[in-house]
């Protein structure tokens, strides 16, 4: 028995398991001859589990929350949360004035618990600084520059929507924190619809095919028998190898693969009485199924 956390990338309508846990029961205990003692005293083959968690969902994050322009990492997973870059002036005594106010800013953030660090290198321009830390995915960069520095402000720019926010310097250490709950909040929210609306709720096969094309994934009620689980795959598999280009924006090419059960959730919709298979119409479903395409 397996349970999953399925993802699902927006980008190529595909699913990716998130994370699992496997019961794997005995079955490599007996192939690999793996026993124990019990109380009694008798030999026994062990029962196994296995889990996944770790990479997987670091790539998951990468390609659901990612864009053009690189990384867009969820504050709290991000090893930087604040990037500060100066803005330079041909006056070097205000340039030092506002790197020691860039160094005032990382310690009270640091002492809010803001991962925080400064790119002072003279080598690069900002405009290069800009767009290095958004290929990395830092959630909130904070630009200085003199002008902001005599007005006691700084600016804030959002990776994830490009908003620029102006604030005081001397509210950063409250203001911060809750700007990386709120960008932390609104990309779970994206993540949220993309995913919701990607679901498409069917009860008849002639549904199927036209959601699949759309890049969605089907939530049907299934009779849960094994032989049509490939049946499925291999008709699915069938028809999108017969179907023309797809006409999407941009000339992407049609998506291919065979549809499989991605996960059987566990919060049910209520199942309606009567209700039968989405393939087999002459059978009784027993559960709502989630399936779709996967890596």
């Amino acid at each position: 028995m397996t349970t999953t956390v399925e993802a699902y990338v927006d980008a190529n309508g595909r699913a990716i398991q998130a994370a699992t846990s496997h019961h794997l029961g005995t079955n490599f205990g007996k192939m690999f001859d793996i026993m124990f003692e019990n109380e009694k005293g008798v030999r026994e083959v062990v029962h196994q589990t296995s889990w996944g968690l770790t990479t997987r969902s670091i790539g998951c994050c990468i390609m659901i929350h990612g864009d053009d322009k690189g990384l867009v990492m969820p504050p709290p997973v991000s090893m930087v949360q604040v990037i500060g870059v100066p803005i330079p002036f041909k006056d070097e005594e205000k340039n030092r004035k506002v790197q020691d106010c860039l160094r005032e800013i990382e310690k009270k953030l640091k002492g809010a618990s803001v991962r925080c660090e400064l790119d002072l290198r003279e080598n690069y321009n900002p405009g290069w600084k800009y767009a290095h830390w958004e290929v990395k995915g830092v959630p909130l960069r904070m630009e200085l520059g003199p002008r902001d520095l005599d007005k006691g402000e700084c600016v804030l720019v959002r990776r994830d929507t490009g908003e620029k926010i102006v604030m005081k310097q001397d509210e950063v250490e409250t203001k911060i924190p809750e700007l990386l709950k709120t960008v932390h909040a609104d990309m779970l929210a994206r993540a949220q619809k993309k995913l919701d609306d990607a679901i498409v709720k069917v009860t008849k096969w002639d549904e199927v095919i036209p959601a699949l094309q759309k890049r969605k994934m089907i939530l049907a009620p299934w009779c849960e028998e094994l032989a049509t689980e490939k049946e499925i795959k291999n008709l699915t598999k069938e028809t999108e190898a017969a179907s023309a280009v797809d006409e999407e924006e941009g000339g992407a090419p049609a998506l291919t693969g065979a549809m499989k059960p991605l996960c059987i959730p566990l919060d049910q919709p209520e199942m309606p009485a009567g209700q039968m298979c989405f393939y087999k119409s002459d059978q009784p479903a027993k559960r709502w199924c989630l399936w779709g395409r996967s890596y």
